[in-house]
């Protein structure tokens, strides 16, 4: 048996084992170095957040009046927790892509655990799925960055989820808002008395993680506005609505919010559709990191992430190709065992890619949002990590770098 035979069925034995147990917290045998998880035990919650007076884009006409609406957002909270001897594991109730069913998926953090102030507070990181999606499609990266020392919130996008999915432009207008949102309302749980994660965050030091639409609202709070020809596009909310969120919009720049440091996009939306162009995309001036497949159709990719990446000129930024995938390079955890059948192929192929193991892919992808954020958010020296295709990946993974200016 050859080494790269050996390679390959190792590897399938633990993406089958995975999925059997619907697990989110596999690491794989080639696993790169800082997919592995850290030395703090993980807790998790579950909240409820309303953002009040937004503007309800469903009940909004072409040319009538603005209607509003209390926007209800539910959130899982991970975090560095001591276990004070109860044991690891929990499970997590997660809509799937056909939403009649439900999959019971495996981690290892502990719901409602305590959290471990010592050490705290910890920077925090928002992450924001797709179209549609939830807030466990990335649950790998959840638990993973909490057991490193970070508190991370992952968003249900009302009217964008499995279960809710409603019209388009209402994820258009609403991404870069929820974002925002999610992030005010960690700041306030943390600095809140009665709060049981009082003190635990962060929020000077914030990072968002963004898939898809997560990452088409990422850009627009880094700094890329949308353009002004995207603001009467067919896709767009009625009565000019996202151009609070355009480059043409004198106080755009003045609602984004400093104290987000860093983002890691993954196949972000936007730029094939005319959603940026160069002088937009010159208003990214925040560190970004970037991971696309090559072969991706949904968002594109010459006219896609690697535009983005190119034309981000004032931002010191990377771009990981994972060669071969498609849209779903890295981010979506093993598709659930209760959609692998035939009945259900279409929501399945929502988790998987062609050329790619998922636990593969979400172990590197894991691995570069640890040497990001521990970079960005912590001043760790990761540069070893972050600039090197892992070994036993160099033909089937590039790496890009780019200066500010270049």
């Amino acid at each position: 048996m050859t080494k790269t035979f050996l390679s390959l069925a190792l590897s399938c034995i633990v993406c089958n084992v995975s999925a059997q147990q619907n697990r989110i917290d596999t690491i794989g045998p080639f696993a790169p170095d800082l997919a592995a998880f850290g030395s703090y035990n993980v807790g998790v919650q579950t909240i409820e957040a309303v953002a009040g007076d937004r503007v309800d884009i469903l009940n909004t006409s072409r040319g009538g009046d603005t209607a509003y609406y209390d926007r209800k957002l539910t959130l899982e909270i991970w975090y560095p927790a001591d276990l004070q001897g109860q044991e690891p594991g929990t499970q997590y109730q997660a809509i799937t892509r056909n939403p009649e069913i439900t999959a019971t998926l495996h981690g290892r953090a502990v719901r409602n655990a305590r959290p471990q102030y010592q050490g705290g507070p910890y920077p925090l990181l928002i992450i924001s799925h797709g179209y549609p999606g939830n807030r466990f499609l990335m649950s790998h990266t959840g638990e993973n960055l909490a057991s490193k020392g970070y508190v991370v919130v992952s968003i249900d996008h009302l009217e964008s989820t499995y279960d809710n999915q409603q019209s388009f432009a209402s994820t258009l207008y609403n991404r870069p808002l929820d974002q925002r949102f999610v992030l005010n309302t960690l700041a306030s749980i943390s600095a809140e008395e009665d709060q049981v994660l009082r003190g635990m965050i962060d929020a000077e030091r914030t990072g968002l993680i963004g898939y898809s639409m997560g990452g088409y609202g990422l850009l627009n709070n880094l700094g890329a506005g949308y353009s002004e020809e995207s603001i009467d596009g067919f896709l767009a909310p009625p009565n000019r609505l996202l151009e609070e969120h355009a480059t043409s919009n004198p106080e755009y720049r003045n609602n984004l919010d400093l104290r987000i440091k860093a983002g890691f996009a993954i196949g972000p939306w936007g730029m094939n559709a005319g959603f940026w162009q160069s002088e937009d995309l010159a208003g990214i001036v925040l560190p970004t990191f970037y991971l696309a497949g090559d072969q991706d159709s949904v968002a594109g990719y010459e006219n896609g992430a690697h535009a983005i990446f190119n034309g981000a000129t004032n931002s010191d930024r990377y771009l990981l190709t994972l060669l071969g995938a498609g849209h779903n390079a890295g981010a979506p955890m093993p598709v659930p065992n209760e959609l692998d059948n035939s009945e259900n192929v279409e929501a399945a192929g929502h988790y998987r890619d062609a050329n790619w193991d998922n636990v593969e892919m979400n172990n590197i992808m894991d691995h570069f949002v640890t040497a990001w954020f521990d970079i960005h958010l912590k001043s760790m020296d990761r540069q070893s990590s972050l600039g090197l295709v892992p070994s036993g990946y160099e033909d089937r993974l590039t790496l890009e770098h780019l200066s500010p200016g270049q």
